[in-house]
């Protein structure tokens, strides 16, 4: 079964590391086979990763779009993750699920539960 996806006018989604812009009006999208993809409103930029957690977000970020930098993405995931345990060890079993989704590579489901906790 196909992913079906929206577009509002001018959004952008990143689809296996290409940007595609939509136009003037919204349009419907299928991916009929696995793609790493973010619609524009979930991609993070360096500048906007101002807490542990948001770092913590653009690493996975990283890690789903650019398979090709996994090592060094993941000794930055394993950094930024020991602060966010470490500042917040309230959110321990939060932390726990992300890193279990990491190690599983199901690097969507990491980043919807971390930006939850910001």
């Amino acid at each position: 079964m196909p992913l079906k996806f929206s577009l509002r006018p001018g959004e952008k989604v990143i689809v296996n590391g290409a940007v595609i812009g939509r136009g003037e009006e919204p349009g419907t999208f299928y991916l009929y086979n696995k793609a790493n993809f973010l619609r524009g409103r979930e991609v993070m930029k360096e500048e906007q990763a101002d807490t542990n957690e948001k770092k913590l977000y653009l690493a996975i970020q990283l890690l789903y779009l650019f398979p090709e930098d996994t090592a060094e993405t993941s000794d930055k995931f394993e950094t930024v993750l020991a602060h966010c345990q470490a500042d917040r060890p309230d959110r321990a079993k939060e932390w726990d699920e992300v890193a279990r989704f990491v190690r599983e590579r199901d690097y969507y489901r990491a980043l919807k539960l971390t930006a939850k906790l910001f």
